[in-house]
């Protein structure tokens, strides 16, 4: 099979590789879309380390090829989602309330980590029967992909930002991840949404999923905005969806004391980040820093496609644009570089 790798830090392109093989528990997908996220660039600039035509990817719907000998409720021909994160459900981190984790850092982030990822015409799937969702008939592949990671993520911000009914929230940064915690905050019952973003066609997109307010930071101090929105009290929720030490410490600034920076940015630079020492209250103004590791596993996937089937959302609009599969290369760049206002690539198989 033809697969998109990692040839070394800096280096992309195909390579033939044999079909995977399912072990007892796992199965084998045939992939039918994927998107291209800006977590696959922080790996092949090292962010991750050095890799060896490790296969990136790890946002991928597809059908099902082969399953092993123990997995029970799959079998090949079915249409499935795969979280972008698939734990191990037997390890003591997932026993313990954290599966995403499975005992190291990114212990459940295996594609394009650990494993080789889903830019291939097959990949593998660990604990099938725990980390593959069926998907309804009703909802499209360039939908349900979505689910892997971009709703996970971006809900996850919102989830772990502790919004108050009613509460303000900033969500710094108005990629796909952000995007979809701006989305996230009025599921969850914001009163007040402010986006961060600079990017037109970006804050044009906020708007849409709810942003109540735009705060362009080239034209204007987004910490004396959000004191003016929020009057003079700040948000009882900043969600952190870059990975910058920049907009971290701002997420820190705009924070009421006793409200919650919710982190769910890829920090792919960079030895330490840093906590503003005067506005965290010298250490004791009650903020709480929470972080996330994109959810996954089959109940999380399953509750994602519940809110596709039941239009809460539609995450279709982030895709500006798509390519084959045998265009990858193209494709790769186009995400990497983010030419043409690019705000999310999806791959066909």
């Amino acid at each position: 099979m033809k697969a998109f790798v990692m040839k070394e830090i800096g280096q992309v392109g195909f390579v033939d590789k044999a079909v995977p093989r399912p072990g007892a528990r796992d199965a084998v997908v045939r992939t039918t879309s994927a998107l291209i996220c800006t977590s696959d660039s922080h790996t092949v600039r090292g962010g991750i380390g050095p890799r060896e035509d490790l296969t990136l990817g790890h946002e991928a719907v597809g059908v099902v090829h082969e399953v092993g000998d123990e997995v029970r409720d799959f079998q090949p021909g079915d249409r499935v989602l795969v979280g972008a994160i698939t734990p191990d459900w037997g390890s003591s981190a997932a026993q313990n309330g954290h599966p995403s984790q499975s005992g190291e850092p990114l212990g459940g982030f295996k594609f394009a980590n650990r494993k080789d990822g889903v830019f291939a015409e097959y990949f593998h799937v660990n604990d099938a029967d725990a980390n593959l969702a069926r998907i309804p008939a009703e909802i499209p592949d360039e939908a349900a992909v979505y689910c892997a990671d971009m709703l996970s993520t971006g809900f996850a911000g919102a989830e772990k930002g502790n919004i108050p009914i009613g509460g303000t929230v900033v969500v710094i940064a108005q990629g796909p991840v952000g995007l979809m915690a701006t989305v996230g905050a009025r599921l969850r019952g914001a009163g007040l949404v402010i986006g961060v973003e600079s990017v037109p066609n970006r804050q044009e997109l906020a708007r849409t999923y709810g942003a109540d307010e735009i705060v362009d930071f080239t034209k204007e101090d987004v910490l004396e905005r959000v004191q003016e929105l929020t009057g003079g009290d700040g948000a009882d929720t900043a969600v952190e969806a870059l990975g910058a030490d920049a907009t971290f410490q701002t997420a820190v600034k705009i924070t009421k004391p006793g409200g919650t920076i919710s982190n769910i940015g890829y920090f792919g630079e960079g030895e330490f980040v840093r906590i503003p020492r005067v506005e965290w209250g010298v250490g004791m103004a009650e903020k709480t820093i929470a972080t996330a590791l994109c959810p996954g596993g089959r109940l999380r996937m399953e509750r994602l496609l519940r809110v596709l089937r039941t239009n809460r959302v539609d995450p279709t609009p982030m895709t500006t644009h798509k390519f084959r599969f045998d265009e990858m290369e193209r494709a790769f760049e186009v995400s990497d570089q983010k030419i043409e206002d690019t705000i999310k690539v999806l791959v066909t198989f």
